[in-house]
């Protein structure tokens, strides 16, 4: 094979592979997403945004937390939807919220295992100088659940395509039973596809 031939086409693979590149940049967090009609981070903040502000002014979440901060864990959130939704990452930033509001306090129970291990761990290996391992029987039970789910109705028609989300949050007390406050947060997004597919 002709050099020149070899080197002229080793020359347009490298260009070609060179406009194929892909260019990344930084985005603000908080600005809207709206590449499609998909659960995404605009709406995982509306929604905690608006669990949180609806939480902390309702009458009786403010006299339980005017003089001491409870205890509550959260449940997992159940995911109603067709889509693959990380549910976890909505609570997590609404237990952040609520942390940092100074009202609640909040027991891990993600973590419950994996602490029931360490204490066993300090406790029978023989490995932890006993003056120094943690006692059991010293965690703080919770007084309150959070818990809810996430459900949504799609609509197709034509290249029409409508999707109405419902974030349901209860607070329940631990004892009683007693749902003491819900609220929900409703989310309707539409999309209409290209007629060139794009």
């Amino acid at each position: 094979m002709n050099m020149k031939l070899v080197l002229a086409s080793v020359a347009t693979v490298v260009a070609l592979t060179g406009c194929a590149s892909t260019q990344v940049n930084y985005g603000d967090a908080q600005s809207v997403e709206t590449l499609n009609k998909d659960f995404g981070s605009t709406d995982l903040q509306m929604i905690a945004d608006k669990m949180v502000t609806d939480m902390l002014s309702f009458p009786v979440v403010v006299q339980l937390t005017q003089n001491r901060r409870p205890v509550m864990f959260v449940d997992k959130i159940r995911n109603k939807t067709q889509e693959h939704i990380d549910t976890e990452s909505i609570t997590d930033t609404i237990q952040n919220k609520l942390i940092n509001s100074g009202k609640f306090r909040f027991v891990d129970m993600t973590a419950a295992n994996a602490m029931a291990d360490q204490l066993n761990y300090q406790k029978n290996s023989g490995l932890v100088n006993q003056a120094t391992s943690v006692k059991a029987g010293g965690h703080i039970g919770a007084e309150y659940m959070l818990n809810g789910n996430l459900s949504s109705i799609v609509k197709n028609v034509g290249g029409k395509s409508d999707v109405y989300y419902k974030f349901t949050l209860k607070l329940q007390n631990v004892q009683t039973g007693i749902v003491e406050w819900t609220s929900e947060k409703e989310i309707r997004k539409s999309a209409k596809r290209s007629a060139f597919g794009l």
